[in-house]
């Protein structure tokens, strides 16, 4: 297995990390609610995915 001949210098490190970072949070708007939620993911607000009601959301004046 071959070996690197040389110590990686900082700046090489830096230059080649220096785009990783963080993603922005991809929010599209619920076809039901039109509140923001992630993709493929069950709205939080209403409780709908993809046409389907999935859990129905308590009110505060049911509890």
């Amino acid at each position: 297995m071959a070996n690197p001949k040389y110590k990686t210098s900082h700046s090489k490190t830096r230059r080649r990390r220096a785009n990783i970072r963080l993603q922005e949070v991809n929010v599209v708007p619920c076809p039901h609610c039109k509140s923001g939620k992630l993709p493929h993911r069950v709205c939080p607000e209403c409780g709908k995915y993809d046409k389907r009601q999935i859990f129905v959301m308590e009110t505060a004046e049911e509890k």
